[in-house]
């Protein structure tokens, strides 16, 4: 795992997009994102994670031209717009690289902003990476065109995602989670 400023410069959304400037993964603790690197090889060490987390159920997926057809490049402009989740986003990478940007525009109580820049989390084989429900986030797949991941959910498999809006600003889950971080709502 490597978390870096992203550097809104315009163009393929699956390049790197570093600017050079690193983010601690204090930061990203501050911003409720949980990572942990576990091998392929340490299948209990997953297991007890999911266990702890009351993850039920699980499933793999593929991304990439030759696993999702024609829909391929729509889905990865769908992935790459803002949007947030009901329920926490887990993902365990076992094959490729990709990257998920999440946005510090916290409000917080004592009057200060987030930075309001975008931060690029680069995951690969065997990082693991948990998304509280209602942070604001996007992914792009890098380069590769490739990667492969095991998806956690605590009830049935599914992916819904909601686009940002001010709407779902006010979202009781946008509210909770900005409530976690001692933020202003």
């Amino acid at each position: 795992m490597r978390a870096y400023l992203y550097d809104n410069i315009e163009g393929d959304q699956r390049l790197p997009h570093d600017s050079g400037v690193p983010i601690t993964p204090s930061t990203l603790e501050s911003l409720g994102i949980f990572i942990q690197h576990i091998p392929l090889s340490d299948l209990p060490a997953l297991n007890a994670l999911a266990s702890s987390r009351a993850y039920n159920n699980r499933d793999e997926i593929t991304v990439s031209p030759e696993s999702m057809g024609p829909a391929y490049e729509g889905k990865m402009k769908t992935f790459f717009k803002e949007h947030l989740h009901q329920d926490e986003e887990i993902r365990w990478i076992v094959d490729g690289k990709g990257y998920f940007d999440v946005k510090d525009d916290r409000a917080l109580v004592d009057g200060t902003q987030g930075s309001g820049q975008w931060i690029r989390i680069e995951l690969s084989k065997g990082d693991l990476m948990v998304l509280p429900a209602g942070i604001y986030h996007r992914f792009a797949i890098a380069e590769t065109n490739y990667i492969k991941a095991v998806r956690l959910f605590k009830d049935k498999p599914q992916w819904t995602h909601i686009s940002r809006s001010q709407e779902v600003d006010k979202s009781d889950h946008r509210k909770a989670y900005l409530q976690s971080l001692g933020t202003a709502v």
